[in-house]
């Protein structure tokens, strides 16, 4: 009627909750039973009967409440499964038994056990206790009664403590989840899991207090940062990331074994269920510590300039004394050099006195075919003068074409000095080797920014998707600064910084110093000792800069598609090394700045292909060894035959070939006893030996780490050719002087310890993230560097000491005429 009054609001709601009462039809489900927490209620659903029980209790104030809840059925028909409907106050989680997980290949495993824990209820900020209820469905639309199970428990062990470990079991149906709180005075944390057997591979997150908890395998990679796990996970946390000071810790069990490096089981190959109850549960213990606080950042800071400053120390100190000791000879008149007869008054001794038996020493002026003058005094420029002059470089002695003859003369006699290969002018040379430098200037800026990118990339990557499965560091001590998750691996690299400008300066001085000897024309640098060209070293030391740099960028975030940035830089340096000892007695016939990088953009080459399909390709280790034998042969022929050797044949292919033989029977059956170039053939001889194990030994073996297994044959040639070269000096009678003899001595020294680190393997991307972890270990200096970061340290110091030996090895040669200094 018009004049009714209009029914209160209280009235309208509580006939909307009569009218959804009685549209739910009557039934055992229509009023919930109540539940007991830890009894277990046995019960049958069909589509016409459902079970709600209604679980109450009531929550202390402070209290973080966990329920936890445990369900069964012995039903395995997946077409009409029994749902799980769980309500809270702020939240709903439902599944269904048989729980479903899906591997790869859409195989399905079926689990008819469930165990979820229920998002807990926030802490009530009343003082007085405040009273919980939670209403749990149980449902099916099957035609007939299927039977259950259900089981709910209040969790008293949710909050993990400090230093303490917890001890659990976790399924793929049955994941597990607590709660950790940050203590006042702790900033960060590291969470250990292990577990005595490595699978079922599980996974390990952390995720901020916010309902649903993302606890199954579908979706734990959704929220949060995460690692897969076999025997060991390590996640550092810090308490800046999670406003409330707290987080969740949350283990799953994954259905298949493939994301951890296994295999899927033999039984369910192919398309087809099976039901998988309690067969992949999996014993973990966890154990929440204290990370490292801000101070000891600072320590270690300190620590790694501090060590390598006082290498800068030691070189002013020795720099100081060697000027003292200069001074003091120079006050007392200089000393005249070995196997003269003082002070000369010519302004070129060499050629004003040449030994007897000249075949043994600089070929005469009259050798040379029609007794044409080869290296006239006279006809020298200046020494002080340095110009570019195209000219000039066409003036050159080695671009004259009727010298060839002379060339053949003086690089195929049988003891050469060091005269016969330093004819060309000093400028010309410098200058060659120098295009070292700039080269390797400009590919260092070229390498590095595209790189220095992508591991930004990498980084932003880890960080925004939390997934700690891209980057291989070493868990247990990554220690994060800044965007950087293992700022400790980046910093350990600074000594190649500091210690490649060292010696950038070391070889300024010197090329400083000589150069003003050059300009006041003194006789000992023009005519004595090795002749000077600091080219190589400059690039040496910018490649041992550059390591650092790249190395740091790798270990920003190390992983299979990134290895090349740490070992490319390693290659060149020891190319550069092998190099320098060679130009050393060899300068005017070593290889050029362009053919030298060629070769080493094919060693970096080869060492991309190798790890790609190095792994199971036999195809790829046969090609590779021919080629590793093949190169091994061509270089060990333009060493033997000093750069001399040609196959070329007169107005006929077969003249090659014909020459080649000629070669071959003349120098390897004829004087099969009694080799032309004695010296040359036993070191080339041990070399191919050694590079051809090495062949053998990879196609055999096909070693995983082909990364390493390159830059083992470059190592193990130099080490070889530094070991000849230093025998041949002893050899030759000269000396090793006291600097020389240090160097050498701390190389070998802290290269053994270099390598005792190098071989203790903490992370391997050759494995997959989960088997990489195991070998993850703690820190094992100042508690901030772990053992790879002290291979840092010490392989940074053992370069420069090679460094230094290369530059320091023939100091004692500086005041020996350049015909008495034997060519090896």
């Amino acid at each position: 009627m018009a004049g009714r009054a209009a029914p209160a609001p209280g009235f309208l709601l509580c006939a909307l909750f009569c009218a959804a009462a009685a549209a739910a039809g009557g039934g055992p489900g229509d009023n919930p039973a109540p539940g007991a927490f830890g009894h277990v209620y046995r019960g049958a659903v069909n589509i016409s009967s459902e079970r709600v029980y209604a679980f109450a209790y009531r929550s202390e104030p402070g209290q973080v409440d966990a329920v936890r809840v445990y369900v069964n059925s012995s039903s395995e028909n997946l077409r009409y499964p029994v749902l799980f409907v769980v309500r809270q106050q702020k939240g709903v989680l439902s599944w269904q038994v048989p729980l479903i997980f899906r591997g790869l290949y859409q195989r399905t495993y079926n689990y008819q056990e469930v165990s979820r824990t229920l998002c807990p209820s926030e802490p009530t900020p009343e003082t007085r206790p405040s009273d919980q209820i939670i209403f749990v469905d149980v449902a099916s639309m099957a035609p007939f009664n299927i039977a259950y199970e259900l089981l709910v428990t209040r969790l008293e062990n949710f909050q993990l403590e400090t230093n303490k470990a917890f001890n659990f079991t976790a399924s793929p149906s049955q994941p597990q989840y607590f709660l950790y709180r940050f203590p006042q005075d702790v900033d960060s944390v590291i969470i250990n899991v292990v577990s005595d057997a490595a699978y079922p591979c599980s996974v390990v997150s952390v995720q901020d207090i916010v309902c649903p908890v993302y606890d199954l395998d579908h979706n734990v990679e959704f929220n949060g940062v995460y690692q897969s796990m076999t025997k060991q996970a390590a996640i550092t946390v810090q308490r800046k990331d999670f406003p409330g000071e707290q987080f969740f810790v949350v283990f799953v069990i994954k259905p298949e074994d493939y994301a951890c490096g296994g295999s899927v089981p033999s039984s369910i190959h192919g398309n087809v269920n099976r039901t998988w109850n309690l067969q992949r549960t999996k014993n973990l213990q966890v154990t929440i510590v204290p990370s490292i606080k801000k101070s000891v950042y600072v320590q270690a800071m300190f620590f790694s300039f501090l060590s390598f400053l006082s290498f800068y120390l030691g070189s002013v100190v020795v720099a100081f004394v060697h000027y003292i000791r200069v001074q003091r000879k120079a006050s007392a008149g200089r000393l005249s050099p070995e196997h003269g007869s003082g002070m000369m008054t010519s302004s070129h001794p060499i050629s004003a006195s040449t030994p007897e038996g000249s075949s043994y020493g600089a070929i005469d002026e009259s050798s040379s075919s029609g007794g044409r003058q080869l290296s006239s005094p006279e006809r020298r420029p200046p020494a002080g003068s340095d110009t570019d002059s195209s000219v000039e470089e066409e003036s050159d002695f080695d671009t004259m074409p009727e010298i060839e003859s002379d060339k053949n003369i003086i690089r195929t006699k049988v003891f050469l000095y060091l005269s016969d290969l330093s004819r060309k002018d000093r400028r010309i040379v410098s200058k060659k080797y120098k295009i070292y430098f700039w080269n390797i200037i400009t590919i260092a800026v070229f390498y590095a920014l595209p790189v220095i990118q992508l591991v930004i990339t990498y980084q932003t990557v880890v960080n925004v998707t939390g997934n700690q499965d891209i980057c291989y560091y070493n868990f247990l001590c990554a220690h994060p600064l800044g965007v950087l998750s293992a700022f400790n691996n980046i910093l350990s690299n600074v000594g190649h910084m500091m210690l490649g400008f060292l010696f950038l300066l070391i070889v300024l001085r010197r090329d400083i110093l000589h150069r003003r000897a050059m300009e006041m024309k003194d006789i000992y640098t023009l005519d004595y000792g090795i002749p000077k060209h600091f080219g190589l070293f400059y690039a040496m030391g910018i490649a041992l800069m550059m390591e650092g740099v790249l190395s740091a960028c790798y270990h920003v975030c190390p992983n299979y598609s990134n290895f090349q940035f740490d070992t490319s830089f390693m290659y060149m340096i020891a190319g550069l090394c092998m190099l320098k000892l060679y130009q050393t007695r060899h300068p005017d016939i070593n290889a050029s700045a362009y053919s030298a990088y060629a070769s080493f953009a094919v060693v970096i080459s080869l060492a991309v292909l190798g790890v790609v399909f190095g792994k199971n390709d036999m195809w790829f280790w046969v090609i590779f060894s021919m080629i590793h034998v093949l190169a091994s042969l061509a270089l060990s022929t333009q060493i033997y035959y000093m750069g001399r050797f040609k196959i070329d044949g007169p107005d006929s292919d077969m003249g090659m070939f014909r020459r080649a033989v000629m070669v071959l029977y003349t120098d390897c059956i004829q004087q099969c006893s009694r080799p032309m170039y004695m010296d040359r053939m036993v070191l080339l001889i041990v070399g191919n030996l050694v590079n051809w194990s090495f062949a053998i030994f990879g196609l055999v073996y096909r070693p995983r780490d082909f990364a390493s297994y390159i830059l083992g044959i470059f190592i193990c040639n130099l080490l070889l050719y530094l070991a000849f070269y230093i025998i041949m000096k002893l050899r030759s009678s000269e000396k090793l002087l006291p600097i020389p003899m240090f160097c050498i001595m701390a190389t070998a020294v802290v290269w053994a310890a270099a390598l005792y680190f190098f071989f203790q393997t903490l992370s391997s991307w050759e494995e997959t993230p989960a088997e990489s972890r195991e070998k993850n270990r703690p820190c094992i200096l100042l508690g901030f560097f772990d053992d790879h970061d002290v291979w840092h340290f010490l392989s940074a110091a053992a370069l420069f000491f090679s460094f230094l030996v290369l530059l320091t090895l023939d100091d004692d040669l500086d005041t020996v005429r350049r015909d008495k200094i034997p060519v090896f």
